[in-house]
């Protein structure tokens, strides 16, 4: 082993030991194993020190997951290149149903060796603050929902139905606080429920309180106006798509943002077979959410309401225009693919595939705007 090989090493990472595996550099090079180790910093610290020692040059990979980017900001802060790689992009062998941490690890090292890794965006530790943030209140939003389903499998089961059409507003809220149940159990078990609905209605309220004061001095601030001014899109949806997605600079052209989300169609083609299923549904899928709830307001015609007036007028011009052509030719769409008999939730699947072009175009425009500013 020489002072002036390369190395690659894959790390396979858990919540209290790291499965490392060495590839040497070259087509035959030496694939070791070399254990667990400790996820601490001073391990770490250690373990790349030792091989820094043996090898000129060292690669390091790890899977994207729920350890997070702590290990990737470490390594590079050491001098070293340190990858971190999409899971559902890892090549795969059909035949190989035996999984190790051992045999993961190698499997890093080779493939990392071999150049069929693809690494995922890394965002810094502020953007990743942000995110969690969007998250947080994500999960509170889900959380809502439960509650409230609870509220009503309860009255369900006990055969009272609300008269009204919209739920959870002054009126039902008012017809629940009167409601009058047959047993005192029935009407206490309503009671705390609706308490955890208030208390997670509040806890949605903090958190979107606490988007609106980040997100001032946030690196992509100057672009969520700009998304603001697009129909179905308010604040909270504009930081949740910047968050999830990061730099959409990365994308060279909207078709590869919409692969990125998932909004593309599956195929399965063979020789003149040609067949086509569902979205792929891969990328992140939160950011893909947001643009599929948001694709629904399409299906009303083109029109700025009252609440959204300001909005638009905060937005740049560039922005404004792009966000209007973007209405008139969505609403379209969405009506043209509904007279066409196709289901409402594949039109609105479809409405944010292109929605996330529009978007696309939006951040290259403020980009290039920002850029010329100085000059």
């Amino acid at each position: 082993m020489g002072h002036f090989n390369e190395a690659f090493i894959g790390i396979d990472t858990a919540k209290l030991r790291n499965a490392v595996a060495v590839a040497e550099a070259g087509r035959t090079g030496e694939v070791r194993y070399l254990g667990e180790i400790d996820t601490s910093e001073a391990a770490m610290r250690k373990l790349v020190a030792s091989l820094s020692a043996k090898h000129r040059k060292l690669t390091f990979c790890y899977e994207a997951g729920p350890t997070g980017y702590g290990l990737q900001r470490l390594i590079e802060s050491l001098g070293h290149t340190c990858l971190v790689v999409a899971p559902s992009l890892i090549p795969k062998k059909a035949g190989d149903r035996v999984k190790t941490n051992r045999r993961d690890a190698e499997g890093l090292a080779r493939l990392l060796r071999a150049g069929e890794l693809t690494a995922v965006w890394i965002p810094d530790s502020r953007h990743e603050a942000m995110r969690e943030l969007t998250r947080a209140r994500d999960a509170a939003r889900q959380d809502l929902t439960r509650k409230r389903q609870q509220v009503s499998s309860m009255l369900l089961r006990l055969g009272r139905h609300y008269p009204g059409i919209k739920t959870w507003n002054a009126r039902h809220r008012c017809w629940l606080a009167n409601l009058k149940l047959d047993h005192r159990e029935q009407r206490f078990a309503l009671e705390e429920m609706l308490q955890a609905e208030r208390q997670a209605s509040e806890r949605i309220g903090r958190l979107e309180q606490a988007i609106r004061e980040a997100f001032a001095d946030w690196s992509l601030a100057p672009i969520v106006p700009a998304l603001m001014a697009m129909r179905g899109i308010d604040l909270v949806a504009a930081v949740t798509i910047l968050a999830e997605i990061g730099d959409l600079s990365r994308f060279e052209s909207p078709r590869q943002l919409m692969a990125y989300l998932g909004l593309v169609p599956s195929e399965r083609s063979t020789g003149e077979s040609v067949r086509r299923g569902g979205i792929t549904k891969a990328g992140n899928g939160r950011a893909r959410r947001v643009l599929v709830e948001a694709a629904w307001s399409y299906r009303h015609p083109p029109r700025v309401g009252y609440e959204k007036q300001a909005h638009v007028s905060a937005a740049p011009r560039a922005a404004r225009e792009i966000a209007w052509k973007a209405q008139v030719r969505l609403t379209k769409r969405f009506r043209t693919l509904s007279r066409k008999g196709k289901k409402s939730t594949v039109v609105a699947t479809a409405i944010a595939r292109e929605l996330a072009a529009f978007i696309w175009a939006i951040f290259r425009e403020m980009s290039n705007t920002r850029t010329a500013a100085p000059a």
